[in-house]
């Protein structure tokens, strides 16, 4: 509290009338929101324990989209709900202090936003909540029915239809920036990190499209109207610009722009790293060095992490690994591949938040699939036949690699983006059964 403003107290009777009354001066203070460190307007309790305002709650869900208390970070579930009994003591007694605050929260934009935001994401999260973790009682394969199967491709048609019309209609990658609205400019510097929420308000108002936007310089950014005044994020802004008009076109940043600019390569990469990610490993690194495979081992074996600000920055480096990083990579490569490819996925949680973790559920099944196929090997003493089986597997993946090659630009998109979403959605599925088979066959032989 500032010297001289006096917080705002009410006197509470902790006896009864008839006995001698014990009075204490209770402050605004008590009940300080951890966030603004002002008074709790609707108040709102997590799992852990702590209560925030609303508000700041929804300001800090927008910003970080975590599910986790500010203060002790630790997980909350469900959609937090308003304390009713805090609130309705709160405005009981620091009646003035709360219609004051209500009023100042009310003219904030920012926290309108996020509010209404927080209020979408638990409305969509009520009606799906009864269903999360529902397990089939009678148990049985994951694929024994028709109608499964067949709901399983209807979604994966509905996906393909939803993802096309996006990538046709929404992604920036195939239109060249001299042609984009000031909408698009908008949305390409919300890519480059959370930060860039301080300065989208300026552009929008100074309608910056893309031709404006190439005839920006650093001496523009820094002073008005767009106030972009810190150092680093300048720097952020012309970096990825000059990508931009080195390009003309934005280049891929995340999973679904790399897919529309190559769907082939996506297509196989998707395919090959789950059944020979060793082979395929080897193939970026001989054909497609610069592109993908450096970005690959920069975000999977990272000489110090704190040296990028966010995965775009890993994604420019182009310096060659040091010793420290081979060593790391070739460990993992020879016995842990699906770890790296675990690794990777992790390292875009926040882009893209579930299918990064569909991903890592599939690489750790795959993982636990591969050392029961050395299980068996070991087990029926047939070690020495595995330079036999490398081979011929290195046989099947190059045959199948070069009938790709031929048939797909014969090979509807259609179908093409089918395979695409069976294997990136439905395969951790597939391989969640293979694992319970696996288990049920080795405590077989075990019993």
């Amino acid at each position: 509290m500032e010297e001289g403003v006096k917080e705002p107290t009410k006197r509470l009777d902790t006896q009864p009338a008839a006995s001698p009354g014990i009075n204490r001066q209770i402050s605004a203070g008590e009940f300080s929101c951890h966030c603004c460190y002002d008074i709790l307007v609707d108040p709102t309790t997590l799992n852990c324990g702590h209560s925030f305002c609303r508000h700041c709650l929804a300001l800090w869900w927008t910003s970080s989209k975590k599910n986790e208390c500010p203060e002790c970070r630790g997980k909350w579930e469900g959609f937090p709900k308003v304390n009713i009994l805090l609130r309705d003591a709160i405005e009981k007694l620091f009646p003035d202090a709360i219609e004051q605050r209500k009023e100042d929260i009310h003219q904030s934009s920012d926290a309108s936003h996020s509010l209404a935001a927080f209020q979408k994401y638990g409305s969509d999260q009520t009606p799906t909540a009864p269903h999360v973790g529902r397990v089939n009682p009678r148990g049985g394969g994951f694929f024994s029915g028709v109608l499964t199967a067949l709901t399983c491709v209807a979604v994966v048609l509905l996906g393909y239809h939803w993802s096309s019309r996006e990538s046709e209609d929404d992604l920036l990658v195939h239109r060249p920036v001299a042609k984009w609205t000031a909408e698009e400019v908008i949305h390409w510097l919300g890519q480059l990190g959370p930060w860039t929420s301080l300065y989208k308000e300026s552009f929008l108002l100074e309608r910056v499209n893309g031709r404006l936007l190439l005839m920006l310089t650093d001496e523009d950014f820094a002073k008005a109207p767009y106030h972009v005044e810190n150092s680093s994020h300048r720097k952020a802004i012309l970096m990825e610009l000059e990508r931009v008009k080195a390009l003309g076109i934005k280049p891929p940043q995340n999973l679904w722009e790399y897919k529309a600019v190559h769907p082939g390569k996506a297509l196989f990469l998707l395919y090959a790293l789950k059944s020979s990610p060793r082979l395929t490993l080897l193939y970026l690194y001989l054909f497609d060095y610069t592109d993908v495979f450096l970005p690959f081992i920069h975000t999977i074996c990272p000489v110090q992490e704190e040296e990028f600000e966010d995965i775009i920055a890993k994604l420019l480096d182009l310096k060659e690994p040091t010793w420290k990083q081979w060593r790391e990579f070739f460990v993992k490569y020879s016995f842990l591949p699906y770890q790296l490819v675990a690794e990777f996925a992790w390292d875009w949680l926040e882009v893209h938040y579930w299918t990064s973790r569909f991903i890592i559920v599939n690489a750790m099944l795959l993982s636990v699939l591969e050392l029961f196929s050395f299980w068996r090997l070991w087990s029926r003493r047939q070690l020495k036949t595995i330079p036999h089986r490398m081979w011929s597997h290195f046989w099947k993946v190059s045959t199948q690699g070069f009938l790709m090659a031929v048939f797909w630009p014969v090979i509807p998109q259609f179908a093409c983006n089918c395979l695409f979403y069976w294997a990136l959605y439905f395969n951790p599925i597939i391989n969640i059964d293979l694992v319970v088979k696996e288990v049920r066959r080795l405590e077989t032989q075990v019993l």
